[in-house]
């Protein structure tokens, strides 16, 4: 975990969680514990710099004791307007970002993205398994701040339409197929617990 420094990671908390009954997925209890302390978990052994990005809640997220940052427009413009607002509170050369509802989610994957992104020189890593990108899962430049900016202006949304205009490189994590298995619903919350005992 050399250069963590020159890191931010972002926990992507922003959304409106509409099959979840609109309950704020990062405070939802997982295992006795908020989902969003997983993703702390993972993210901070990485980084320099650890951020939320949530748009409700701001006090609740502020006492998990890390800097909470909220999208630039009340929109809720889903996950690029998450990374825009990381990019743009940034100090930092690279942003590693993962959302609030993936508890099986590890340092050591995260790691691995951070890797590839450097070992292949490339703008953005992401995590694929079995063929589906898993984009919110990334290893950004924040140098592409702007050409974000610009993108989000013209009123796309689409995370992969962004992420292929640019020097990509997928990370296979098709060897632990369960590993992106995010919380949606409570109903997958409660399957989501029962396979883990």
């Amino acid at each position: 975990m050399d250069n963590k420094e020159t890191i931010t990671g972002v926990i992507l908390a922003g959304g409106l969680a509409r099959r979840m009954g609109r309950q704020d997925k990062g405070l939802v209890s997982f295992k006795g514990q908020p989902l969003i302390s997983y993703a702390i978990a993972a993210m901070r052994p990485a980084v320099g710099v650890l951020v939320i990005n949530a748009n409700r809640n701001v006090g609740d997220y502020q006492k998990f004791g890390l800097p909470v940052i909220s999208d630039h427009t009340s929109c809720f413009d889903g996950p690029l307007a998450g990374v825009l607002t990381a990019m743009s509170y940034s100090q930092t050369e690279e942003l590693l970002v993962m959302p609030c509802d993936s508890p099986l989610m590890g340092t050591g994957h995260l790691q691995q993205l951070l890797d590839a992104r450097r070992d292949n020189n490339a703008d953005i890593a992401v995590a694929v398994a079995d063929g589906r990108w898993h984009p919110v899962f990334l290893a950004i430049k924040t140098s592409l701040k702007t050409d974000l900016q610009r993108y989000l202006a013209d009123g796309h949304r689409k995370v992969e339409t962004w992420l292929v205009q640019h020097h990509v490189v997928p990370v296979d994590f098709s060897h632990q197929p369960g590993l992106f298995m995010n919380i949606n619903t409570m109903a997958e919350l409660v399957n989501l617990e029962n396979q883990s005992v």
